[in-house]
């Protein structure tokens, strides 16, 4: 199977239509250097049906970068799901350079981000030289605020502990995502602790690119499940964090109203501002990291 630039993984279970709307957007890409995975949980919506009657599908073991790569079996859920995607690529040997996670219902903001993702990757390697193992992300989109959400420019410690990118945003190195599956103890914050662990374990190098990569659907079991999320969040960051600076930080949450601000970015009405607001700083600290 020829090689691809790109390796977007969605995994999908009784998606109904989202899971066609998500790979339309990835065909739609002006880009086309682009090897696409779906990994289904054995749905009986008739969504893998859909899918096959629009695209061509073929088993792992088939086919070339223009054909959709079809797992199906079933799983213990997304985190899961994508172990097993990911699995499957190491087993097809040839690999990409970056692989992105887009869940169903999740799309590319327009289709040209691929492209530009490309040519920024291509363009800070050439600069730097880089040779390392990179994870290149961007901002967001999120449906249901109608509003766009910005990554913080740099990560950091203080980044880590409160505000590190989605997945949605984050193409990451294969070799490095490969090596580095999602801990399945996790049931709501695994994406959260793999970032960390990249980071802090691999050293990976987060590179932000100041693009909005996908429009975000919200709404998840993670958004439903706040107290999981946030007992998960504590168990993490002890992992990779020292208890002073724990405690620094978890004071600096209080004194910044960290609940309020969350409350505010999470309302359609007033989410505008906030996030205006919090560019405008990022896009300061950016600049004074140059």
């Amino acid at each position: 199977m020829k090689k691809a630039f790109f390796t977007i993984i969605v995994v999908s279970y009784n998606a109904g239509h989202k899971l066609v709307e998500t790979v339309d957007s990835i065909k739609a890409q002006t880009f086309k250097d682009v090897r696409i995975l779906v990994k289904d949980g054995m749905s009986t919506d008739g969504s893998v049906e859909e899918l096959m009657a629009k695209y061509q599908t073929v088993s792992a073991d088939q086919g070339d970068s223009e054909d959709i790569i079809l797992v199906k079996g079933a799983d213990k859920g997304i985190y899961d799901g994508m172990n097993i995607a990911l699995t499957t690529l190491k087993e097809i040997g040839d690999r990409s350079s970056y692989v992105f996670f887009l869940n169903c219902g999740d799309v590319f903001k327009d289709e040209k981000v691929l492209e530009e993702v490309y040519d920024r990757i291509v363009s800070y390697k050439r600069e730097t030289g880089g040779q390392g193992r990179y994870i290149f992300y961007g901002d967001i989109f999120e449906r249901i605020t109608q509003q766009k959400v910005s990554s913080n420019p740099k990560i950091d410690d203080y980044a880590c502990y409160r505000n590190v990118p989605s997945h949605q945003a984050c193409f990451y190195d294969e070799g490095l995502i490969e090596k580095e599956l999602f801990d399945l103890s996790y049931k709501v914050r695994a994406d959260y602790e793999q970032f960390l662990r990249c980071f802090y374990v691999d050293k990976a190098e987060p590179v932000y690119i100041p693009v909005i990569i996908s429009i975000y659907e919200g709404g998840g079991y993670s958004d439903q499940n706040a107290e999981v999320s946030e007992n998960e969040r504590k168990e993490i960051i002890a992992k990779y964090l020292s208890p002073d600076k724990i405690r620094k930080y978890d004071l600096l949450r209080v004194l910044t109203l960290a609940k309020l601000r969350t409350a505010i970015s999470s309302n359609k009405a007033t989410a505008g501002v906030y996030n205006k607001l919090k560019s405008a700083i990022y896009g300061l600290k950016g600049n004074k990291e140059k």
